[in-house]
């Protein structure tokens, strides 16, 4: 029988508000084993039954008697991901074997955990018989098979207290028998065990097997440290979080199920959550014990976060399909979005209790760090409220994880105040506009036909009205982060008083266009200098770039022997805007506006990009404020030219007076980069991170005290993970779209299928208070009881 599960009101407004408890923990684990048993069922009915029905029976063996031993497999890191492949992959055996039989390893595992006697045949790959939680047997050569014999004393079975100790374990293979060690936590000849970590603090115990044996895990050789010095190391990080962040630990203690060692990439730490194996951290060697307790905090943040919606619904399908996450180098889902702000939280909390514990350039570097993600959290908060289409329960729990982000709790799951003061907020805000500017440079492409329509909209002196819809590549195979010149600059702008000049970034990016580093630095310039713009010079940097490229070659194209206009005197130009008779004639004269020129002034130049932002951001701008551009031409005197595209500052000036910046309502085009019809419905309502407002392309972004720099998931973003850059953030492996994060880091290796993915797409359905009909209750007979004997 099939029940419901229900989740108080409470209990999910404490998931959203960053943590939960261990109670919500525990709700959330129980949900997650009745969704792998549900996996279970679904897979003894399906195409693999066959080869997974032996496996199953031993597993229904195990559970009348020895039920905890079943829960520890059916909860462990490998069985959710090997039922996730198996129903994905299947009829698998056309390809050279079913994936159903790798159950049988898991099910070794719990006949050893309840001392009950069985025979089952294993897989052998490559020479290696993979158990997970117990260890691999190598050097079996290329039989593609062995029967594994699980052996234990009379009495014994299903006994509190026995252990793996209790039974002797052999495998048959037709090259001969090999015999486990009577403790296989021992190594020996042909077995690498797998390693459990041991934690002990102040009453708080973790026990994480180093799973380096799971078939549908990235099984990996531990290679820069052995079992002793992660023994150390989380012995150390646990310290560190039982002693600062108790109730997360209580989480952790838990819901936490096991670590898989992955590879080392060239910088920083790499780390990575599958959604379908709750609790368990794929990270790399974080080398101190800080690092290694930020990622348990961050990863764990995606588990909570991927069990969370197999239970209830936070967006619908529709809405923008890739989306600009500021800790990730490339696009992302809604869902890997959500996944990446939830587990930022994580961070906040662990930064918070840093900046304020610390002393001296490490304060100050933990007081930068907690000013970015909150940064980070602020603007991916602002990007799913804009373009993802939330459900009423979406909203609800985005306007709480907001409100955290908001309040800083000092318990741990909020941010605080320690922005680090002004200038602090300014460095991060620099460093996020000029991140999303390369961001939508290497991602976004600017349309061809609307480009050349803004052209001719801008050279008659019209008003832009509505831009282009947005157009964002998606990602194909590992992705590198912005580069060194942009880390570099980056790194700068922490010691900096202030931007590089806007007149000097603008005259930077004319000179060299494709050059992305010199728009970031005319984005965060603009910004800075809440120049008219600004925004869409940040967030449409794509468009404004194929606007001056377009403008400037249709300058070049002007008949031989005519020299193009030059530069205005700047002096005079300001003087000009300043007065009443702005632009050329409102009533339409282009003459009057050449009358109108201070004497010795040139017609401006090429055009610039801090004139386009403005221009493309306001409603009537132009020449022509009445938008008359082609009555300003039919009244040119024959055989004079139309006046060149104006200086940028000039011209920012010029549009300083005009209704220039946020869309507001009853002025502007009608302003959504794509358009109504794409805008999500919750678009136009409060912002979560903001209350009350329009969140649409016309408004300045949510930036907080700044947006942050590059970096990876926090410093988690393998799956949205932190940074290789940075000393403290973990390079990001790829989430459910092929991805790496920012910094030229090696991306994890891929997990069962479909890979390692803390950006998991949520599904199921409910409501809090509500049954769901998602998952088996805690109370209903398991289907494995389906396969045993009494049925």
């Amino acid at each position: 029988m099939i029940g419901p599960y229900v989740l108080p009101d409470d209990v999910f407004d404490a998931l959203a508000a960053g943590a939960g408890g261990r109670p919500a923990v525990l709700l959330l684990l129980r949900a997650r084993r009745s969704r792998n048993l549900l996996l279970l069922r679904r897979a003894l009915d399906g195409p693999c039954g066959r080869a997974v029905e032996p496996a199953a029976d031993l597993l229904a063996g195990v559970e009348r008697v020895a039920p905890g031993a079943a829960r520890s497999v059916i909860d462990g890191p490998a069985f959710g991901t090997w039922a996730a492949r198996t129903l994905r992959d299947c009829p698998a055996h056309h390809r050279g074997g079913c994936a159903g039989r790798d159950l049988a390893a898991l099910a070794v595992l719990a006949a050893v955990r309840a001392a009950r006697p069985a025979r089952v045949t294993v897989p052998v790959r490559e020479g290696r018989l993979r158990l997970p939680g117990l260890g691999t047997v190598t050097g079996l050569g290329e039989t593609p098979e062995a029967l594994v014999v699980v052996e234990a004393p009379a009495g014994a079975e299903g006994a509190p207290g026995t252990s793996a100790g209790s039974c002797r374990v052999r495998v048959l293979t037709a090259a001969g028998e090999h015999v486990l060690p009577r403790d296989p936590s021992r190594p020996g000849h042909g077995w690498q065990p797998v390693a459990v970590l041991d934690a002990r603090h102040r009453g708080l115990v973790l026990r994480l097997p180093l799973e380096t044996a799971a078939p549908e895990l990235p099984a990996l050789e531990t290679a820069s440290a052995g079992p002793a010095a992660w023994q150390d190391l989380l012995r150390q990080a646990w310290e560190l979080l039982v002693d600062n962040h108790p109730h997360r630990a209580e989480e952790l203690a838990a819901g936490l199920n096991g670590i898989v060692p992955l590879p080392a990439p060239a910088r920083g730490v790499a780390s990575a959550t599958s959604r379908h194996a709750f609790g368990t951290v794929l990270t790399s060697w974080p080398a101190d014990p800080e690092r290694l307790a930020l990622t348990l905090l961050h990863e764990f943040q995606h588990s909570k976060l991927s069990a969370l919606t197999d239970l209830v619904t936070l967006y619908e399908p529709g809405g923008r399909p890739r989306l600009y996450a500021p800790w990730r180098p490339d696009p992302r889902p809604p869902g890997g979005l959500l996944q990446g702000i939830y587990a930022h939280l994580g961070d906040l909390a662990f930064w918070q209790e840093r900046s304020g514990s610390r002393h001296g350039p490490a304060q100050a570097d933990a007081a930068w760090r907690l000013a970015q993600t909150r940064a980070h959290v602020e603007r991916g908060l602002t990007e799913a409220a804009s373009h993802v289409r939330l459900t009423a329960l979406g909203t609800r729990f985005l306007e709480r994880l907001a409100r955290t982000v908001r309040d800083g709790d000092r318990d741990g799951t909020g941010a605080g105040d320690g922005s680090g003061g002004e200038r602090l907020a300014r460095a991060v805000a620099r460093v996020q506009a000029g991140d999303e500017a390369v961001w939508r440079l290497r991602w976004a492409a600017a349309d061809d036909a609307g480009t050349e329509r803004l052209a001719a909209l801008w050279r008659a002196g019209r008003p832009a009205g509505p831009l282009p819809a947005e157009d964002v590549r998606a990602a194909t195979g590992a992705v590198a982060g912005p580069g060194p010149e942009f880390g570099r600059w980056a790194a700068r702008q922490r010691g900096a008083e202030r931007a590089r000049p806007a007149r000097e970034a603008a005259d930077a990016v004319l000179a060299a266009p494709d050059r992305a580093q010199g728009w970031a630095e005319l984005a965060a310039a603009a910004a800075e200098e809440a120049r008219p713009g600004a925004h869409v010079l940040r967030t449409r940097t794509e468009l404004v770039r194929a606007l001056c490229v377009r403008l400037t070659a249709r300058q070049s194209a002007r008949p031989p022997g005519t020299a193009p206009p030059g530069p205005p005197d700047p002096l005079a130009l300001a003087a000009w805007s300043a007065g009443p008779a702005v632009g050329p004639d409102p009533s339409g004269g282009g003459p009057a506006a050449d009358a109108a020129r201070p004497p010795g002034t040139a017609r401006p130049g090429p055009p610039d990009p801090l004139a386009l932002a403005a221009w493309s951001a306001g409603p009537a701008v132009g020449p022509d404020p009445s938008g008359g551009g082609p009555a300003a031409d039919a009244a040119r005197p024959p055989g004079t030219a139309p006046p060149g595209p104006p200086d940028p500052l000039a011209l920012a000036a010029w549009l300083a007076g005009t209704a220039v910046g946020p869309d507001t309502p009853g002025a502007g085009p009608a302003a959504d980069e794509e358009g109504a019809v794409e805008r999500a419905p919750q678009a136009r309502g409060a912002h979560p991170a903001r209350g009350p407002g329009r969140v649409g392309r016309g408004e300045p972004p949510e930036v907080g005290p700044a947006p942050g720099p590059p970096s990876g998931d926090g410093l988690a973003g393998p799956a949205e993970s932190g940074s290789a850059e940075a000393p403290m953030e973990p390079a990001r492996s790829p989430g459910p779209d092929p991805a790496a994060d920012e910094g030229p880091v090696a991306p994890a290796p891929p997990g069962p299928g479909e890979g390692p993915t803390a950006g998991a797409e949520p599904g199921g359905g409910g409501a809090p208070g509500q049954k769901t009909g998602v998952s088996m209750s805690q109370n209903a007979r398991s289907p494995l009881a389906k396969t045993s004997a009494t049925g």
